[in-house]
């Protein structure tokens, strides 16, 4: 007959087996979390509190047993908080390789991040992984392929690569942890940035892909969601997963071809007009026009083309301008909507020429100031912060329009001008290659990014390697307790992410 163990006796062996806590420290806490508990009893003159008594018609006292001695736990810095709820789950795989999961930190399109930190070295770390559910030998060439691009970049402006290495079944991907948040978390939680604050953060991911474009790396998904900022304002461009190579270069096999070329890859708010009609011809010019959809999104707090689905937002990229940012704030100057239009041509010729362009006109509204080394790595470039070239635009208003910009466009497609019908009818103009219909395009195409209150996070890649028994036993484990967490777990990370 198998003994039924209590949710605080699940929580002690998965503690105990996953190497996180030591039996005398187990022993140590529970003395000490239990002495506190009978002190809190013995202060109130109902024997009781009102919050336990409350707590204790939803739980049982074995569950609140559980609950407090996790508690406790982690004040004692012991275990993380989220590692706190996978061992109350009873999973006990909290490592990849010689790395400690700590947190969980979002996903994308192809793989799950992870904070983590080296057993030995100490060092703090973001782990990005593929999940064995996704993992094909197509997602496994793809994810090889973006650990390579990631390795041979070194520049402060772009997330750097630590290690890479397989756990079991498991491939990771190791790199730099940003103590921060990434630009689209940054307006969504505090609003638009001022001028000054925009143009320092976009100078600095202009100067990691005026870096990138020299190494021949085209990077395919600029967002606000993959450019990360420090608390003290120092950015830097994450994320090469969709990136293309224009020359031989970063150490690449010729055998390492693009499994994506030819496709519309990327994320639809920030697709650049030649992503969508010749995606297998892009260059430096097509990161720049999504910079520039970036830096609207930052002054703005909105996407140039809000509203419609990935298939109208292409055509609006394709025929129309934005709303003039002064819709949406009054204190952007003329000068500085002129280098958003500029950044955002819909023909490359008219576009700002290069990053190293892009960082010189931000230049004169940019907050942070260059170190002597930064101006010395920046100047190898070819980029002179002292040289502010200006729009020749003239007017600030021969970009923006109210309307479509189709209609003042004397060089746009006819069959698809002032209408979507020919592309909503699969139109053959030789001068266009629509957009696939809804439904056909890449996944690449809806590549997710950090919800503003996550999803409960996912437990780590957990049993590679475990042996037939643990699993069993770790899986009955799960049974036990699935109809006590559900309801707590969504609840709890609420709390936490809104505190």
């Amino acid at each position: 007959m198998v003994t039924e163990l209590t949710p605080l006796e699940i929580l002690r062996e998965a503690c105990l087996r996953s190497g996180l806590v030591t039996s005398r420290q187990w022993k140590r806490v529970a003395r000490e979390a239990l002495e506190a508990a009978e002190r809190d009893q013995s202060t109130s003159p109902d024997g009781g509190s009102v919050r336990e008594h409350e707590s204790t018609t939803a739980k049982s006292s074995g569950e609140l047993a559980r609950d407090r001695m996790s508690d406790a736990l982690v004040d004692h810095g012991l275990v993380t908080p989220y590692q706190a709820q996978q061992l109350k789950d009873g999973r006990t795989k909290l490592s990849l390789g010689n790395y400690r999961i700590t947190d969980w930190l979002g996903q994308g399109g192809m793989g799950q991040v992870f904070a983590g930190v080296h057993e030995v070295m100490g060092r703090r770390c973001a782990i990005k992984v593929l999940p064995l559910e996704k993992a094909t030998d197509e997602t496994r060439d793809s994810f090889m392929r973006e650990i390579r691009l990631q390795a041979a970049l070194d520049c402060p402006y772009l997330v750097r690569a630590f290690d890479a290495g397989k756990d079991g079944s498991v491939h990771y991907l190791v790199t730099e942890l940003i103590d921060g948040t990434d630009l689209r978390q940054l307006v969504k939680r505090h609003g638009p940035l001022t001028m000054q604050q925009a143009a320092s953060i976009m100078a600095q991911a202009a100067a990691g892909l005026a870096y990138a474009h020299e190494t021949g790396l085209i990077h395919r998904d600029i967002k606000p969601a993959n450019i990360l900022v420090t608390h003290d304002g120092h950015a830097k461009v994450s994320d090469v997963g969709l990136a293309a190579l224009t020359k031989p270069s970063l150490g690449m096999a010729d055998d390492e071809a693009d499994p994506r070329a030819g496709k519309i890859v990327g994320t639809a708010d920030y697709l650049s007009p030649e992503q969508i009609r010749t995606p297998d011809q892009i260059g430096p010019a097509s990161d720049i026009y999504s910079l520039g959809c970036t830096l609207y999104f930052a002054v703005t707090g909105e996407v140039p083309f809000p509203g419609g689905d990935t298939r109208e937002k292409c055509r609006r990229h394709l025929m129309e301008a934005p709303w003039h940012p002064k819709k949406y704030s009054r204190d952007i100057s003329d000068a500085f909507a002129d280098t958003i239009a500029d950044m955002m041509e819909k023909r490359v010729e008219m576009r700002i020429a290069s990053a190293a362009d892009v960082v010189s006109r931000l230049s004169p509204w940019a907050a942070a100031e260059t170190t002597a080394g930064d101006s010395d790595w920046l100047a190898d470039l070819g980029i002179d912060l002292t040289d502010h070239p200006t729009s020749d635009r003239g007017a600030a208003n021969d970009f923006w329009q109210a309307e479509s910009s189709a209609a003042r466009r004397p060089d746009r497609p006819k069959d698809i001008a002032g209408d979507s019908t020919s592309l909503a009818n699969g139109g053959s103009s030789t001068e266009l290659v629509p957009p696939p219909p809804p439904g056909s395009q890449p996944s690449e195409m809806d590549s997710l990014t950090l919800p503003t209150v996550p999803a409960p996070p996912p437990a780590p890649p957990a049993f590679v390697g475990a042996s037939d028994r643990e699993r069993s036993q770790v899986k009955i484990m799960l049974l036990l307790m699935t109809s006590s967490v559900i309801a707590g777990l969504a609840g709890w990370w609420l709390a936490r992410w809104t505190a």
